[in-house]
C-alpha cells in the first residue's frame, strides 16, 4: 500500500494504546493517527453513540492531524467504523481486523442480554465476552496490554451496541451492504485480517460486493494486531 497515511481505530472499550505494539513495526517516517473514539481514552463521553456521529468525530481528528486519504485500519467494532468512514470520506484502503460484518449469533446474545446490560450486572456479560477472545493464550506483554488498555463502561456497551439492540438483522445487513457498495464504487481496496480461515459462504458474500477483497490469516484470537504486530505491520 506504499506510504499512505495510517488511521488506526481501536475496538470497543479500548483506546489508542492498543496500537502501541503495531506502531513499533511501522516506518518511522509514516504519518500515523491512532484515535480515541468518542467516550474512550481522552475523548469526551456523549449521551449517545450513533455510527454517523462516530465517523464524523473520527474525521474531525483526521482533518486536525492533516491526514490525506489514509489507510483506515479498524479492530473489532472499530472495523465497522472504519468501513463506514471509508464509505463516506476519502480513504486509500480499509483494513478490517477480526470483525465479521454480517449479523451472527453474537447479535442474538446481546439482544437477549439487554435487561442485564441495562442493570447492575452488566459487567458480568462483558467478562463473559472477554472469556471467548483468546486473551489467555497471548504472550505475557500482549495479554497485559489487552487487560489494561481498556475501560469497560455500561454507557459504552449500550451506546456502541445501539444498532444491534434497535435494528433488525435485515436492517443491519443492509447498512453494511450500503457501506461496502460505496467502498466498491470508489475503488477502495478492502483487506480482512482474521484469526482463522473465514467461512466459505461468508467470503463468497463479501466478494460478491467487493470482488477484490483480500483475506490474511494472522492467528492470535481476537487481537492479531497485538499477538503478532510484525505480521500486521508488514501487511500495511
Amino acid at each position: 500500500m506504499g506510504m499512505s497515511d495510517l488511521l488506526l481505530i481501536h475496538g470497543l472499550t479500548y483506546d489508542h494504546r492498543a496500537w502501541t505494539p503495531l506502531r513499533k513495526h511501522l516506518d518511522p517516517g509514516r504519518r500515523v493517527l491512532a484515535v480515541d473514539l468518542p467516550g474512550h481514552g481522552s475523548s469526551p463521553r456523549r449521551d449517545a453513540y450513533p455510527l454517523t456521529d462516530l465517523i464524523a468525530a473520527v474525521h474531525e481528528q483526521v482533518t486536525a492531524a492533516g491526514l490525506i486519504e489514509p489507510v483506515v485500519v479498524g479492530h473489532s467494532a472499530g472495523a465497522i467504523i472504519a468501513g463506514a468512514y471509508a464509505a463516506r470520506y476519502p480513504a486509500a484502503a480499509v483494513v478490517n481486523i477480526d470483525q465479521m460484518l454480517l449479523p451472527g449469533p453474537f447479535f442474538a446474545v446481546v439482544r437477549t442480554a439487554e435487561p442485564q446490560l441495562r442493570g447492575p450486572r452488566w459487567r458480568e456479560f462483558w467478562e463473559r465476552m472477554l472469556a471467548g477472545m483468546g486473551i489467555e493464550s497471548l504472550p505475557d506483554d500482549a495479554r497485559k496490554l489487552v487487560e489494561t488498555a481498556t475501560d469497560p463502561r455500561q454507557d459504552l456497551l449500550l451506546g456502541y451496541w445501539d444498532e444491534i439492540l434497535r435494528e433488525t438483522d435485515e436492517q443491519i445487513r443492509e447498512n453494511r451492504l450500503r457501506e461496502l457498495r460505496a467502498i466498491a464504487s470508489k475503488g477502495i481496496p478492502y483487506h480482512w485480517v482474521n484469526a482463522s480461515e473465514p467461512p466459505t459462504a461468508y467470503l463468497r458474500w463479501l466478494r460478491s460486493v467487493l470482488p477484490q477483497a483480500e483475506v490474511t490469516v494472522v492467528p492470535g484470537g481476537h487481537f492479531p494486531h497485538i499477538a503478532d504486530p510484525a505480521a500486521v505491520a508488514a501487511m500495511l
